[in-house]
């Protein structure tokens, strides 16, 4: 430990010699006063304190008296940092039984449940969770936990009753006891079993999910902290709640219930309003009434997050005024300075000062690219949709947040930003505005995943965020040239198109690659992806019109599978074709603008989906499906656009017609018969497919396929569009971003195994850390279509599908007449170019003038070494 002074300090192994006032110095002073001060304030320890499981208000002064052993470690736990601040612990390890089985039990209402506690206890539960209707209503109006929530029995409160064992069978038989017992009772609640572990798991993340089910539920006042984890004796738990829904009722408040039933310990966010004078007036009046339950029902303010400012005046309620001077005196002997967190638990801040909003929180309302209608249509309320819970703070499992999971920062993670954005708002600490390098710096690393949306329990979105504070702090500026290279990748690809052989030849050959990348800001570890021979476009314009009678899907050309991978958009068209769909492909010249929003360029994005929209227009009017290869642009049909366009209806249209390959066979072609494929898989999600659209339908479609696959809980790849590719700690961040989970599963993947993934990012980060290429689900559905037909080669699967595409890079198509009657825009069957002469002269000529400045660097650069 540390003290105020910044001395360390060690207790443990000298405790009966400092005890015993044999030590000197300023451990001696500490210990010699510690046992003066036990001495005096033994008898009214005892008698103050409640002997409840849950109790963390106040010091845990009882760890202090003889028959507590004296332990001035325990004394110190749960002090809040107002005594010591704690270096190193050592910690006392429970058995952790290998096998669980959970019961959930359905009670009326969350009363009853509550009522039943203890008879619940009787049987040695290892876990015993309790949560009410509104919990389960609340979780629904978010949509959350879908599925989930449909394993519950029947009932208006639950209590979720884990138990343990060496065995399935004892875990079984622990959990049956209690069933059976509670079958033979007058109100014999519904009840169900799980002993698979995947329900299990379940059952469990909709208790987990508490915190983002009861926070900024849609179309209700928002909640907020203050009275969230109170604690009585288990068993007055069921009075407590009665008594407690009365007191929220009578101030017209609503509040989910749920907590640690067991040990008795409630949590609820509740809709005060802290940002008028009379708003807070009430509130103040509210928790006065809800401590004074509290010490009715012999409990403890808070049983789990401590009592820090909201709840610290009011000690003097539930231990009196001469336990609350002892605990004055116990600071005093630690921190005679007051130097550690003052006006915390002991001569406390009022509860209801230095609230985070209050009377006079007043911050600007900015104008912004995004409308943030889940926010009110509001960028300052979307900064203050993080609740602090800490999720992005994990290290394992899920998406979110893979700088955090590689720096341990946490201005890396998605709470760390979210604040600081909340900050630069209210322009007390952070006064730049969008002109804030502190901002700048904390949101740089930040992958733009979308992560966070996906996983965070009240789906801070930062990836929109950081689109949005890059718009606003380049402008006027000119931006670093990587931001130029990447976002536009689209204009590049579109010149680098007509000139393939060219373009490959200045970024592939020995002497111009490095100035190439030098050129684009690209890490010089990094391979340019080359383009392709032929584009998806012109291989569309040479091929036969098929199924003319058929009903139609869009195949949108994204600028990777256009340029860069055209195989995957064609297999996607044979699969589609198979499944007795008329595929069109527009043959404008449209780009989602992906790349646009990592770079805050969102004038362009913004100007590029309005053309998509105008272009489409007479197929979403007509409810044509679209479909859309690459995740990542999917998810901005699906999010970006209906959040720059809130009001558009062709945006919300075309929103609700775009699907990924999977989601269409699973909703548009589910009675198409796939062929079986007799593989092993290993499934990588990218990580906007993940937090936007979800795994389920991919994997729905895998199981159709027959496959054996794993799909691997990988998060972010790590290489997030072109995040990856950007020299300096970009590159950095991404190679041990993708070493956690994905490179070393790829590495270990038999030759024979599938590498499954459908981002042209993934792909590109397995293809560069690895000797492996991943497959899209389109060339996997290809080779369920032909895997009776051509036997695979005994190498690695994904070989023959790039010999294949490189055949038909080289030996193109016979071309065909084709329907001259075609609808307006966009035509399956249009084989024009969509290039002028004009256009064409103008990429020729930019083409010429990049490669002679790219001559001229070297040049230079050459001669410059020469003279050196």
């Amino acid at each position: 430990m540390t003290l105020c002074s910044g001395r360390n300090f060690f207790q443990g192994l000298v405790v009966q010699r400092l005890v015993s006032g044999r030590a000197g110095g300023r451990r001696g002073e500490i210990y010699t006063k510690l046992r003066a001060f036990r001495d005096r304030y033994a008898d009214l320890i005892r008698q103050r304190f409640p002997d409840i499981p849950r109790r963390i208000s106040g010091y845990n002064l009882p760890a202090l008296l003889p028959e507590n052993g004296f332990h001035v470690a325990r004394a110190l736990v749960g002090s809040e940092s107002t005594l010591v601040t704690v270096l190193e612990a050592t910690l006392n390890l429970v058995h952790s039984p290998p096998v669980r089985t959970l019961v959930v039990l359905g009670y009326p209402d969350v009363f009853a449940a509550a009522d039943h506690i203890m008879e619940v206890t009787e049987f040695g539960p290892i876990g015993l969770e309790g949560l009410d209707h509104k919990f389960v209503a609340d979780l629904e109006k978010k949509h959350l936990q879908q599925g989930n929530i449909d394993l519950f029995p029947p009932g208006g409160g639950f209590l979720l009753v884990e138990f343990g064992g060496d065995t399935r069978e004892e875990s079984n038989a622990n959990a049956r006891r209690m069933m059976d017992a509670l079958q033979h009772k007058r109100d014999t609640p519904s009840m169900k079993l799980f002993d698979d572990k995947a329900e299990e798991q379940r059952i469990w993340r909709v208790r987990e999910s508490g915190l983002g089910a009861t926070a900024h539920v849609p179309g209700r006042k928002e909640n907020w902290e203050g009275w969230e984890d109170s604690a009585v004796e288990p068993a007055q738990l069921g009075q407590y709640l009665r008594e407690f829904k009365k007191l929220l009722d009578k101030y017209h408040y609503t509040g989910a219930l749920y907590g640690h039933f067991g040990q008795g310990c409630l949590h609820t966010r509740i809709d005060f309003d802290l940002k008028t004078a009379q708003g807070v007036r009430i509130f103040r009046s509210f928790i006065e009434e809800a401590a004074n339950l509290v010490v009715k029902h012999h409990g403890s303010f808070s049983g789990e997050h401590g009592d820090g400012q909201s709840r610290a005046e009011l000690l003097p309620k539930m231990y009196g005024h001469d336990m609350v001077r002892a605990f004055d005196e116990f600071k005093n002997i630690w921190d005679p300075d007051w130097k550690m967190n003052p006006g915390k638990v002991v001569k406390p801040y009022r509860l209801d000062e230095n609230l985070r909003y209050g009377p006079t929180y007043n911050p600007p309302e900015p104008r912004t690219h995004f409308k943030y209608a889940d926010d009110s249509f509001s960028f300052r309320q979307a900064t203050k949709r993080c609740v602090g819970v800490g999720e992005c703070r994990r290290e394992h499992a899920g998406t979110m947040c893979p700088s955090y999971r590689v720096t341990r920062e946490e201005k890396h993670t998605t709470r760390g930003r979210a604040h600081l954005l909340f900050e630069m708002l209210r322009g007390e600490v952070i006064r730049e505005g969008w002109q804030s390098e502190a901002v700048k710096d904390s949101l740089d690393l930040c992958l733009s995943c979308k992560g966070c949306k996906g996983d965070c329990p009240v789906h801070v979105d930062l990836a929109t965020y950081k689109a949005e504070f890059l718009s606003h702090y380049y402008k006027g500026r000119l931006r670093p040239r990587h931001a130029y290279a990447f976002g536009l990748i689209h204009v590049w690809a579109r010149m680098a198109g007509h000139f393939p052989r060219l373009a490959n030849f200045f970024t592939h050959a020995r002497g111009l690659r490095r100035i190439s990348k030098w050129l684009a800001g690209m890490a010089p570890q990094r391979t340019v992806p080359a383009f392709a021979r032929e584009t998806f476009k012109h291989w569309w314009m040479r091929r036969e019109p098929r199924n003319q009678d058929k009903p139609t899907v869009l195949l949108f050309a994204d600028t990777f599978n256009n340029h860069f991978h055209p195989d995957v958009a064609q297999a996607a068209v044979e699969v589609l074709e198979a499944a007795g769909w008329r595929v069109a492909v527009p043959m404008q010249d449209l780009c989602c603008g992906r790349p646009l929003y990592d770079y805050g360029m969102l004038d362009r994005a913004e100007k590029w989906l309005r053309q998509i929209l105008e272009t489409l227009r007479p197929y979403i009017q007509a409810g044509t499906p679209m479909v859309v290869l690459e995740p990542s642009c999917c998810a901005v049909f699906r999010d970006e656009m209906v959040n720059l366009f809130p009001h558009d209806l062709d945006a919300q249209r075309l929103r609700s017609q775009t699907f990924l390959l999977s989601e269409f066979f699973q909703r548009k072609a589910s009675d198409f018969r796939l062929p079986k494929l007799h593989r092993m898989a290993l499934v990588h999600a990218h990580c906007h497919h993940r937090a936007i659209m979800g795994p389920a339908d991919e994997q729905a479609l895998l199981d159709r396929l027959g496959l054996d696959y794993k799909l691997l809980d990988s998060g972010c790849c790590g290489m997030a569009g072109a995040f990856g590719f950007e020299a300096g700690d970009h590159y950095d961040v991404s190679v041990k971003c993708g070493e956690l989970v994905l490179l070393p599963a790829v590495r270990q993947a038999p030759y024979d195994q599938l590498i499954i993934t459908n981002g042209f990012s993934c792909h590109e980060q397995i293809a560069q850390g690895t000797d492996r290429q991943a497959l899209h689900l389109a060339q996997v559905l290809r080779m369920a279509l032909h895997e009776g037909v051509i036997e695979p080669e005994p190498r690695a699967p994904e070989i023959p599908a790039a010999q294949e595409a490189d055949r038909q890079q080289r030996e193109p198509p016979q071309v065909m007449p084709h329907d001259q009657a075609a609808p307006a825009r966009v035509d399956p069957d249009d084989r024009r170019s969509s290039v002028s002469a004009s256009e064409a002269a103008v990429w020729v000529g930019g083409s010429l003038l990049a490669g002679l400045m790219v001559y001229m660097i070297a040049r230079n650069a050459w001669r410059t070494k020469e003279l050196s």
